[in-house]
C-alpha cells in the first residue's frame, strides 16, 4: 500500500527536476565532506602517537583542512534544506490544487454524504503532514544517502572486518524500522480518519451555536466531543507508541555497534591484524555513526512518515471519487430560450430500493409560473435538484425547449436559471462584489434598481461605505433577512430567463415579503418560474400549483380552482395553515 501511494505522489515531485538535481548535487558535496572530515579526524589522532610525539605542523594543516571542509559542509547542507523545502511544499501545493479541481467535478451527492469538516481536514491537516514529512525525508536522503555510500566505500577500503560490524548493525536497524512501520500504519490511518471526524464535528457545532444554545445542547455536545477526542487519544497513543519504538531501538543497536567496533578493533590491534591504529578505530566509530545516522533519523521521523502516508491515502480517496457523468459541449443559449420545460416519465431515488419520484410527468409552457407545495419530504426540492442536474434521473428525461437537459453542458444549463434558496450564501467581500456574483458586467444603475426592488437599497445606503461595505467574517455582520434580500437582488441582477425560488422569502418579515412578492411578479413576467413554498400566501398568483405527496403529483390547478375543489388536498393544507395563523 505504501509503495502504491508513493508512486502516485512521485509525479508531483518530478515536476521540480531542477531543484531535485541541485539538491542531490549539494547532498553529494555534503556527504563527501562529512566523510572526509571523519577521515582527517582519524589522521589527526594518528599525528599524536605519544607524549612529546606530536607532528604539530601536520596537525595544524589537517585542522585547517577540516575547518574548510566544515564550512563547505554547512553551506551545502543549507542548500539541501532550502531546495528540499521548496520541492516538498510546491509539490504538495500542486497536489492540493489537483484535489480542489477534482472536488469541483464531484456530484452533489458526495457533499451530501460526506462531512464538510472531514473534507477540510484533508486539505489542511493531511497535506500539512505530507509536506512536513517530505521535507524531512528529502533533507535526510540528499545528504544522508550520499554519506552512506561514500562512507561504506571508504570503510571497505580501510578495513573489512570493522566494516562488517557496521553493516550488520545497520541491517538490524533497518529490520526494526520495517517491522514497526508495517505494524503501525493502520493505526495512523485510523488516527487521520478520527482527526477528520473531530474537525467535522467542531465545524458543525461552531457553525450552529445559536441552535446549540437555544436547545441547551452544550453539555451533550461536550460529551460527544469528549468521546471522539478520547477515541483520538487512544488510537493516537497506540500509533505514537508503536512508531516511537523505532528511534530508541535503532539507537540501542547503534550503540551496540560502537562497543562492537571497539572490541573488534582492540582485538585486531592486539593481534596485529591489518594496519589498524587508534586513529583508524576512532574514524570507524565516527563512520559507524555516519553510516547508521540516516537510518536512525529515518526512524526518528517515522511518525511523520506514517501520518504523511495516511494523509496521502485520504487525499487520493477524494481524487479517486468518480466525477459527475461526462458533460457535453453543447451550450444552452439563454438568449434564445423560450422556457418550455417537460418532465417525461421521470424516476429517481437518492438511495437504491427507496424510490422517491416515480413516473413523474409535467409540462410547463414558456413563461408559466409553477408553484410546488406539499408536506416535508414530498419531493419538492428534489425536482429542483433534477432540473439543475445536481442529480441525474434514474430513468425518463427532462427537456428544455424539447431538448433533453443531458444534451446541454451543466454550466450553460445552470446559467439559464436564477436561484434564490432558503439557505443564503454570501462570501467575504463587499456588498457590491456579492451582488454582481452572477453578472460581473452589471452597471451601477442595474445594481441599484435591483436592490430597490428587493427592498435592501435603503439599508445599504445607510452603511458607512454603502455598496463598498465589507461583509462576512472579517466585516459587517448582517441578519438572515438582510442576507436573503441581498441574494434576491443578486438573482435579479443576473437576469436569468428562468427562475427557481425555494422558500425565497422565509427569512423576511410579512411587510417586506409583500414588497418582494411584487418585485418577483415583475421579474417573473415572461419567464418560466418554479416556486417552492410552505407559506401558501406567497403563491396565490402562480399560473399553476402542483400539490405533491410522496414524489407524485396529487393535484394540479390554480389557487381558486384548488380551493373550490371538493376535499382538495391543497384546500386542507391552506386551511390548516391559516387556522394556525388565526390561533
Amino acid at each position: 500500500m505504501s509503495k502504491k501511494i508513493f508512486k502516485r505522489f512521485f509525479p508531483y515531485l518530478k515536476i521540480y527536476k531542477k531543484e531535485i538535481f541541485f539538491a542531490l548535487f549539494s547532498g553529494i558535496i555534503c556527504g563527501a565532506t562529512s566523510v572526509l572530515i571523519t577521515y582527517f579526524i582519524g589522521k589527526s589522532v594518528d599525528t599524536m602517537t605519544g607524549l612529546g610525539k606530536v607532528d604539530l605542523t601536520l596537525l595544524i594543516s589537517i585542522i585547517g583542512l577540516i575547518a574548510l571542509l566544515i564550512i563547505t559542509n554547512a553551506i551545502s547542507q543549507w542548500f539541501v534544506q532550502v531546495l528540499g523545502n521548496r520541492v516538498a511544499y510546491l509539490s504538495v501545493a500542486e497536489l492540493r490544487k489537483d484535489m480542489f479541481n477534482h472536488l469541483n467535478t464531484l456530484p452533489l451527492k458526495y457533499f451530501d454524504n460526506t462531512s464538510h469538516g472531514n473534507i477540510l481536514s484533508r486539505f489542511t491537516n493531511d497535506l500539512d503532514y505530507v509536506s512536513e514529512a517530505t521535507t524531512a525525508i528529502f533533507n535526510n536522503i540528499f545528504s544522508g544517502m550520499t554519506i552512506v555510500i561514500i562512507s561504506l566505500i571508504t570503510m571497505l577500503v580501510l578495513n573489512m572486518p570493522l566494516t562488517l560490524v557496521v553493516i550488520i548493525g545497520t541491517i538490524l536497524i533497518f529490520i526494526v524500522n520495517y517491522i514497526v512501520a508495517k505494524t503501525s500504519q493502520s493505526k495512523f490511518m485510523t488516527q487521520q480518519k478520527i482527526v477528520g471526524d473531530i474537525s467535522g464535528y467542531i465545524s458543525e457545532i461552531v457553525g450552529n451555536q445559536k441552535i446549540v444554545k437555544a436547545f441547551q445542547y452544550e453539555n451533550r455536545s461536550q460529551k460527544t466531543f469528549e468521546n471522539i477526542n478520547s477515541e483520538l487519544y487512544t488510537v493516537g497513543k497506540q500509533a505514537q507508541f508503536a512508531s516511537s519504538l523505532t528511534n530508541p531501538l535503532s539507537r540501542f543497536i547503534d550503540h551496540i555497534s560502537y562497543l562492537s567496533i571497539g572490541l573488534v578493533g582492540g582485538l585486531l590491534v592486539l593481534n596485529s591484524v591489518g594496519n589498524v591504529t587508534v586513529g583508524l578505530i576512532s574514524s570507524f566509530i565516527i563512520y559507524s555513526t555516519q553510516f547508521s545516522k540516516p537510518f536512525i533519523e529515518l526512524s526518528g521521523i517515522m511518525t511523520q512518515i506514517q501520518s504523511a502516508l495516511a494523509g496521502l491515502q485520504r487525499t487520493f480517496e477524494i481524487i479517486d471519487e468518480k466525477p459527475e457523468t461526462p458533460d457535453t459541449n453543447n451550450i444552452l443559449n439563454k438568449e434564445k430560450l423560450s422556457g418550455k420545460v417537460e418532465f417525461k416519465n421521470v424516476y429517481f431515488s437518492y438511495t437504491k430500493n427507496q424510490p422517491l419520484i416515480e413516473n413523474f410527468n409535467l409540462l410547463v409552457e414558456p413563461g408559466e409560473s409553477i408553484a410546488i407545495v406539499g408536506k416535508t419530504g414530498a419531493g419538492k426540492s428534489t425536482l429542483v435538484n433534477l432540473l439543475m442536474r445536481f442529480y441525474d434521473v434514474d430513468s425518463g428525461e427532462i427537456t428544455i425547449d424539447n431538448v433533453p437537459i443531458k444534451n446541454y453542458s451543466r454550466d450553460s444549463l445552470r446559467r439559464a436559471f436564477g436561484m434564490v434558496l432558503q439557505d443564503t450564501w454570501l462570501f467575504d467581500g463587499t456588498i457590491k462584489d456579492n451582488l454582481i456574483f452572477g453578472n460581473p458586467k452589471a452597471t451601477d444603475n442595474e445594481i441599484i434598481e435591483a436592490c430597490k426592488a428587493s427592498s435592501i437599497h435603503s439599508f445599504i445606503e445607510k452603511l458607512p461605505n454603502g455598496y463598498n461595505t465589507v461583509i462576512g467574517q472579517g466585516g459587517l455582520k448582517i441578519s438572515d433577512g438582510q442576507s436573503q434580500l441581498l441574494t434576491i437582488a443578486r438573482t435579479m441582477i443576473s437576469k436569468p430567463p428562468m427562475l427557481i425560488l425555494d422558500e425565497a422569502t422565509s427569512s423576511v418579515d410579512t411587510l417586506t415579503e409583500i414588497q418582494i412578492q411584487t418585485a418577483f411578479l415583475n421579474m417573473m413576467k415572461g419567464k418560466t418560474s418554479f416556486i417552492i413554498a410552505h407559506r401558501l400566501s406567497t403563491i396565490r398568483e402562480a399560473d399553476k400549483i402542483l400539490v405533491m405527496d410522496s414524489g407524485k403529483i396529487v393535484e394540479v390547478g390554480n389557487h381558486k380552482e384548488l380551493l373550490n375543489k371538493k376535499d382538495s388536498y391543497y384546500g386542507k393544507l391552506y386551511k390548516a395553515q391559516f387556522e394556525n395563523i388565526k390561533e
